[in-house]
């Protein structure tokens, strides 16, 4: 339909329909926005109308003293690990021990057949009283002929062989008593016995197996877990921190903690430092032991290592996590009297990795910050809660 057919009245409802629609239009996208808190509706405790208060969670600045550490990634080592292989030939009898369970040192482990071994042994003990009796009858031939050529009836050429030979029969069974002890030592090889206190493992070799004493691979490994130390390296910078104290005498704790460093293995001691320096790193080795009573520390098991090197006496202290850092420096913000949150630029001295040391910035008794930093500025309003619970959520 043209507009040459439509009334002047029907003209001007749709010019007037049209203006409506425009001006509505206009009227929804220029009204302003309604403020929305993004934190949801107000609680009680932050009032109408106005800038919410932000909740915080404050500690305290305190003095005390401070364990000052270094930090590391260690290796648990065993002071010993013995590879039980067997001395002789033989056959496999039997194996007296569990896997995994713990021994001392000389205890029955497994026991290989003795009867060639004793059978050894007594060939060698029956050619020794063979040995020995010829030896007692060049004696006593020895003992006549002293007598006749005391009568000059023999002479010296007959007295010289006749020492000789009595001299040759000594030789003969001292041998054998060489064969006699080899033969019982080998006997005595057929019992393995530990060498030393720790933890067997698991056995490579059930028994009724032939064994020899060749064998590279043996029979089971025993490995020393009590004590037991931690190997690990700190940087060259940081060697005079350790080797100073520790050649004054001064016992150096050390620490062991799992990967998250969140929970302590075992408190042990500094023993020894390395001679010289790795040249491809920087870094020197040492090495710490720990009694390990509770068995928390494993062969090749990786740690944390804090080595305490020495503590500062009455300094203050703040967490670390309370310390910020920006353009201007480091920094913390603090809560006043009238609870409202203000910065205080800081000096910061040794730290532990927990706690922070506060050279200057900072007076005893200070309400710092711990929870919720990330949504205060200068001068806002602040109320201090005991709950991380009653903190709103990180965007």
């Amino acid at each position: 339909m043209s507009n040459a057919r439509l009334s002047p009245r029907t003209r001007r409802i749709i010019y007037g329909v049209i203006v409506i629609l425009v001006a509505a239009g206009v009227w929804f996208f220029s009204r302003p926005e309604p403020k929305v808190n993004r934190w949801g509706p107000n609680p009680a405790w932050a009032g109408k109308g106005g800038e919410q208060s932000m909740p915080v969670r404050v500690v305290v600045a305190e003095r005390r003293d401070l364990p000052v550490h270094l930090m590391a990634i260690g290796t648990v080592m065993p002071l010993n690990t013995v590879t039980v292989r067997s001395r002789v030939d033989g056959q496999l009898l039997r194996v007296t021990f569990e896997e995994g369970q713990r021994v001392e040192k000389g205890d029955l482990l497994a026991e290989i057949d003795p009867e060639p071994s004793r059978i050894a042994l007594a060939q060698a003990e029956g050619q020794q009283r063979q040995n020995q009796a010829q030896l007692e009858t060049a004696r006593e031939d020895l003992r006549r002929l002293e007598q006749l050529f005391e009568k000059k009836l023999v002479t010296n050429q007959e007295m010289d062989a006749q020492k000789s030979l009595v001299h040759e029969r000594e030789g003969t069974v001292a041998a054998d008593q060489a064969r006699v002890d080899q033969a019982r030592l080998q006997l005595a090889y057929t019992r393995i016995v530990a060498p030393i206190r720790g933890r067997i493992g698991l056995r490579r070799i059930d028994a009724g197996n032939l064994v020899r004493a060749g064998d590279t691979g043996g029979l089971f490994v025993i490995t020393e877990t009590q004590p037991i130390a931690v190997q690990f390296t700190v940087p060259e910078v940081d060697l005079q921190k350790v080797v100073e104290p520790l050649r004054a005498g001064e016992r150096l704790v050390v620490e062991a903690r799992d990967r998250d460093e969140k929970s302590l293995l075992a408190s042990g001691i500094l023993k020894t430092v390395d001679n010289q320096i790795d040249l491809a790193t920087g870094t020197l080795r040492l090495k710490a032991e720990f009694a390990n009573e509770d068995e928390r520390l494993f062969p090749n098991q990786f740690v944390n290592v804090r080595v305490r090197v020495r503590t500062l006496q009455d300094v203050l202290v703040i967490p670390a996590a309370a310390v910020q850092f920006g353009s201007h420096g480091t920094y913390v913000y603090i809560v006043n009297a009238k609870s409202k949150a203000m910065i205080r630029e800081i000096g910061l001295g040794a730290t532990d990795g927990t706690n922070q040391a506060i050279t200057s910035g900072l007076a005893p008794g200070d309400a710092v910050v711990l929870e919720g930093i990330d949504r205060l500025r200068e001068g806002r309003g602040v109320l201090v809660v005991k709950e991380a619970s009653a903190l709103p959520a990180k965007k």
